[in-house]
């Protein structure tokens, strides 16, 4: 004979289960996954990196939101201070492995790039604390500034419609006349990140 529970004993283990499964999700739904929706603690949407690298023509470039806040380390900043330069913003997070493999390939573009007018800026997401941030770029040498965005509003800044960064890493660069050129869902490498940036600092 099998007993069934019933009653609050029955919600409990029903309250059980369910929190059971949700923790499950939100851990599979972490960075790296394929083109799944999670939300920030915000409660914005994110879609994981689908591969993709989208490069636009001069022609058909829409203009970048302008991007300000404070960074990780507390201080002011706004993109519209780096207007005439090629702007490399990068998506990233502490807590983010796609994040952390990619990191040592943008510091050195950063570093190799810095004197052919190209700036870099990330913009720290859903880190809640600073400190695991500031770690993060202590750990990888990072020679440029992140804003600091634990909520992800600087994302709903991007236009519907735009290249918006819609994952966990991306990169948005954007041109000289502050349009955007390229849209990477994805982590990038050295070589590849080269290859974006090379025709856009050709660009007059």
């Amino acid at each position: 004979m099998i007993l069934r529970a019933t009653g609050p004993r029955r919600r409990s283990r029903l309250s059980a289960a369910v929190a059971a499964v949700a923790a499950c999700v939100l851990v599979l739904s972490g960075c790296g996954g394929d083109s799944e929706a999670q939300s920030g603690g915000s409660g914005t949407n994110y879609v994981e990196g689908t591969g993709a690298v989208t490069k636009v023509k001069p022609e058909d470039r829409r203009p970048a939101p302008e991007l300000s806040g404070e960074t990780v380390d507390g201080k002011e900043l706004s993109t519209a201070d780096y207007r005439g330069k090629i702007l490399v913003v990068n998506v990233w997070g502490s807590w983010c492995p796609p994040c952390r493999a990619e990191m040592p390939h943008l510091v050195e573009v950063a570093k190799d790039t810095a004197d052919q007018g190209v700036q870099f800026v990330g913009i720290n997401t859903r880190d809640t604390d600073r400190v695991p941030a500031q770690r993060f770029e202590k750990e990888f040498g990072v020679p440029y500034p992140s804003l600091y965005d634990p909520s992800g509003k600087l994302l709903l800044r991007f236009p519907k419609g735009s290249l918006n960064p819609q994952t966990i890493p991306s990169t948005i660069v954007v041109d000289r006349e502050g349009r955007i050129a390229v849209r990477a869902l994805k982590e990038l490498g050295e070589e590849e990140l080269r290859s974006i940036l090379e025709p856009l600092i050709k660009e007059k």
